[in-house]
């Protein structure tokens, strides 16, 4: 994965603030981890294939940050972005943040958007506990031959 495009990322949006992976970190590429034939590009996924992908590990995000359950919030997450993350900032948003802990599990899928080796996936969320709607955000991708996420984000 190129270096600009980790960069640009790698984050994770919450009440509590932004998580950026340091751009020092290095990293052998994912072609370099796999075999030719084991590679594929999520962006060649149909749209239907996607969704089967995107929307447990979603619904899985929803859950474990509903409960405060960090370590099962991100067990799909990307490796760079695991490296990234301040865990003190993500254990106040577990702790304090009504939004993060009272999302409805009821959502809207809004669409892909498809660059590079990632697709984002956007979702309208509401509260069950705030009046309102939120952009939802999730940025999968392979890693190692599996799809990881590599950014989540409600605002």
């Amino acid at each position: 994965m190129d270096s600009k495009i980790k960069r640009g990322l790698v984050h994770l949006v919450s009440n509590a603030g932004w998580n950026r992976l340091n751009s020092e970190t290095t990293m052998t590429t994912e072609a370099d981890e796999q075999t030719e034939e084991t590679f594929k590009n999520i962006i060649d996924h149909t749209d239907e294939e996607l969704l089967a992908i995107a929307q447990p590990m979603w619904d899985e995000l929803i859950e474990y940050s509903n409960k405060g359950q960090y370590g099962n919030f991100v067990k799909k997450f990307s490796y760079d972005l695991l490296l990234g993350l301040n865990e003190v900032e993500i254990g106040k948003q577990f702790a304090k943040s009504d939004l993060t802990r009272n999302l409805d599990p009821n959502y809207d899928f809004l669409g892909f958007i498809r660059r590079g080796q990632h697709v984002t996936c956007l979702y309208r969320v509401r509260s069950t506990k705030k009046e309102g709607e939120w952009l939802g955000r999730m940025v999968i991708g392979y890693e190692r031959g599996e799809v990881r996420i590599f950014a989540a984000s409600i605002f």
